[in-house]
């Protein structure tokens, strides 16, 4: 039997969009730990992978590991049912070909059940190394949001930059060319409002705008962004995600505009 409750069913609805742009579908890994998922893009250039901590819910219990093929936009229209202030369970029984997500209103007024088939998804699972990071850069997400955005319209590629002035975003096009500096902030208020380089050597890489961009749909999970990045592997962009866990999204630097 698997079953997980969480009193703030709007985690799993922004966690939801975060996703459902790069995967149609995925599979979830219930274990006793928590709830993990990783999986390839549709065109297999980024990587997602999100953990859910089983201690980060408000009840959790998973008699033996379960894997639950979840089509991702079904599970959308689904969790589009939940008021943001519902509470959520979601149930499935061991060797279930059906999940069940259960909505009840604060005032236990209202309970709503969902059923949803489960689908049989090939996957790999990838070993993602260990890495130390050359650069680390915490920022605030808004404003990572903000920068892909406004770069990816001179260019479909973006640098980023990090030196230990700071970090530089950068991209050019056919309109022309933007550069965005940011320094590290040295006093903040608010701890999530900072930017804090933490680099062992300067890195300079090129992405595709299209994968940040999506990945900063997670930005409502998080008022922080990590940024971590070394010469010739993949970026990591990582949202923590409340006292339950993260999201890390994984993306290849593009090689082929060394030469210039």
């Amino acid at each position: 039997m698997f079953e997980a409750r969480l009193v703030q069913s709007s985690i799993l609805k922004k966690v939801l969009e975060a996703i459902k742009d790069l995967l149609n579908e995925a599979t979830f890994d219930c274990s006793d730990s928590g709830m993990q998922l990783q999986a390839m893009d549709n065109s297999h250039v980024s990587l997602v992978s999100l953990n859910l901590r089983s201690d980060g819910f408000d009840k959790y219990r998973c008699d033996r590991n379960l894997s639950m093929g979840i089509n991702l936009g079904s599970m959308s229209k689904i969790m589009k049912c939940a008021g943001n202030d519902d509470i959520l369970t979601i149930k499935a029984q061991d060797n279930a070909d059906t999940v069940m997500f259960m909505f009840e209103s604060q005032n236990q007024e209202k309970v709503s059940d969902y059923e949803m088939k489960l689908m049989d998804i090939d996957q790999e699972h990838l070993g993602i190394p260990e890495t130390d990071y050359s650069c680390v850069i915490k920022m605030p997400s808004g404003e990572f949001s903000r920068i892909c955005k406004d770069l990816s319209q001179f260019g479909e590629s973006m640098v980023i930059s990090c030196t230990k002035e700071g970090v530089k975003f950068s991209a050019a096009g056919d309109v022309g060319s933007a550069n965005i500096k940011l320094a590290q902030t040295s006093n903040v208020d608010k701890e999530e409002e900072a930017v804090v380089v933490e680099m062992q050597e300067p890195v300079t890489l090129t992405f595709a705008c299209r994968y940040l961009n999506s990945f900063t749909k997670a930005t409502a999970l998080s008022a922080q962004v990590i940024l971590s990045m070394s010469a010739d592997v993949p970026l990591v962009v990582e949202y923590k995600i409340g006292d339950i866990g993260q999201i890390r999204y994984y993306l290849a630097p593009k090689i082929e505009d060394e030469d210039n």
